[in-house]
């Protein structure tokens, strides 16, 4: 591939993915970008990309020695702990050498699409569930499963999330799933007991958030605003549909005007703040939060964010389920989600050793003794017991909690489709427009399914 056609294809996806988001340290991360992983351009592989050539017929040297490189997104303790897990592999195998390549979200997509377009992709590439597919589909990414990766000890619900296609192109990194995490500061300031989440529904999460704002007062809400595409998905499938399908997105504009509907009401019971201070508290870095200040008593976060959220407010959250629609937590559609996946450059010229690493990463007591969850839960259920009593106190809670909803889990979402990532910010923005009252919830919502769809086709 020439350098003009990789810099067009770049200069592609920055356009179809429109949503950039400023670089900044790891306390300047917004609230929004700590949620999503800061979303931006994404790498979509066109068919011109298959004229790239693969290396991947090539296996290595005769006497198994490789030289690898590894890219991840993290924070300090991830590129830690993941320098520490590369050295221990290395010292284990001798002839093995891999080259981390440690990088910000902020950045990450774009340096990985240029490499992947350039055929100069890493070798194991840390992989987003939001993303996945627009590798995957295209032959970016090679098959795991054909390569021998050991998926047999996997938790049920776990494995599903690296399939594109029929093909495992990548492999859970750790277990996540959304939840309402709760500030028991702030309810013990209103003197109120935390909600009964096994029980709670939409309705009932409004009045709840509405009582905290009146009895607490001096500026403090019920909740930040709750509703990003992971409450939305967990809404959709509570109502029989999905965010996606095979074919596509998985619902019409008529299913999400009662979501659209919902947010006005919370609003108006002031649940949550008013539309300014919504979109405001979306931009705040994580240490600012309504939650971490105890300007909120509930927010949205997912499972392996609460070690962040009590080390950024000093205090020790409540984990909370999301709400159903008839009050009972066994059908609320709760689901595992890989936090992040591994996957291996379909162009590696050693596919052998690289499915080796990842397979020790996800699948060794060393590896594991090393990561421990900050990627999330291991999806191992033999490696997640063992680490159980180095946990911290946060991750223990954690782990606590993934076991305790197994009951509640129904099937696992499939990954966006390409196009897909775009999801939540084209929400946002139209959520935005119906709090400001710039746009009604039924507008919003055809304009919200005809943006997306176009996105998918685009």
């Amino acid at each position: 591939m020439t350098l003009d056609s990789t810099r067009n294809l770049t200069y592609s996806l920055g356009k179809r993915f429109h949503n950039q988001w400023r670089k900044g340290n790891a306390m300047a991360v917004t609230r929004r970008q700590f949620l999503i992983g800061g979303g931006v351009a994404v790498a979509a592989m066109t068919t011109g990309l298959a004229a790239c050539g693969s290396n991947s017929e090539s296996g290595g040297s005769a006497d198994g020695s490789a030289d690898l490189q590894f890219a991840w997104w993290g924070n300090e303790v991830r590129n830690k702990n993941t320098d520490a897990a590369i050295a221990a592999y290395m010292k284990a195998n001798p002839n093995v050498k891999i080259s981390g390549q440690p990088g910000e979200f902020a950045t990450y997509w774009d340096k990985l699409a240029t490499q992947t377009a350039g055929n100069t992709a890493p070798d194991i590439i840390q992989m987003d569930m939001a993303y996945i597919a627009e590798y995957g589909s295209r032959g970016a990414l090679l098959d795991l499963g054909e390569g021998g990766a050991d998926v047999s000890k996997f938790a049920e619900g776990t494995v599903d999330s690296g399939k594109i296609d029929g093909k495992l192109v990548g492999l859970n990194a750790g277990i996540n799933t959304p939840t309402i995490l709760a500030n028991p500061a702030v309810f013990e300031k209103a003197k109120m007991d935390l909600p009964d989440d096994t029980t709670w529904t939409w309705d009932q999460a409004k009045e709840v958030g509405a009582e905290l704002t009146s009895k607490v007062g001096g500026g403090v809400f019920g909740m930040s605003s709750i509703f990003n595409d992971a409450t939305l998905s967990a809404f959709l499938r509570q109502h029989g549909k999905e965010l996606f399908v095979d074919k596509g997105l998985g619902f019409e504009a008529a299913d999400v005007v009662p979501w659209f509907e919902m947010q006005v009401a919370y609003e108006k019971a002031k649940a949550i703040p008013s539309a300014a201070a919504v979109s405001e508290e979306a931009n705040k870095p994580l240490d600012q939060s309504g939650l971490v200040t105890s300007k909120a008593g509930m927010a949205m976060f997912w499972s392996n964010q609460v070690e962040a959220v009590n080390a950024a407010s000093g205090g020790e959250m409540a984990i909370l389920r999301y709400p159903s629609i008839a009050g009972k937590a066994t059908e609320r559609k709760a689901w595992y989600k890989a936090g992040q996946l591994f996957s291996v450059s379909a162009r590696t010229k050693n596919p052998d050793a690289s499915v080796a690493f990842v397979n020790w990463l996800v699948n060794s007591p060393e590896a594991a003794a090393i990561n421990l969850a900050e990627r999330g839960i291991p999806a191992n259920t033999e490696i997640a017991a063992s680490i159980q009593s180095k946990l911290s106190p946060a991750q223990k809670s954690v782990a606590k909690f993934i076991a305790d909803i197994k009951p509640e889990l129904a099937e696992t979402p499939i990954a966006p489709p390409p196009g897909g990532g775009t999801l939540a910010a084209v929400m946002t923005r139209y959520q935005t427009d119906v709090l400001f009252g710039r746009t009604s919830p039924a507008d919003a919502a055809t304009k919200f399914v005809d943006e997306l769809k176009s996105n998918l086709t685009g």
